[in-house]
């Protein structure tokens, strides 16, 4: 099986004041074990790091810029 790569920038939505939450959890839940997704954020999503670690994900952050954080979900076997 193939595995699948979700990537999804929310920096904008964050900036004109969209909640992107709803959309995050939309991208992942097509996700199987060994799935990434992969997140771009202004800023460290920690709070998001204990809900998706609920839904069996491990993730890995960078940051990649003064206000770009890319945050790596690898989906659990």
């Amino acid at each position: 099986m193939e595995q699948k790569i979700i990537e999804l920038d929310v920096r904008e939505d964050l900036k004109n004041k969209i909640e992107p939450f709803q959309k995050i959890m939309e991208a992942i839940k097509e996700l199987k074990g060994n799935d990434i997704f992969i997140l771009h954020a202004p800023f460290k999503p920690s709070p998001l790091f204990t809900v998706l670690k609920a839904k069996g994900f491990t993730h890995e952050e960078e940051e990649i810029d003064h206000k770009h954080w890319k945050v790596t979900f690898t989906k659990k076997a």
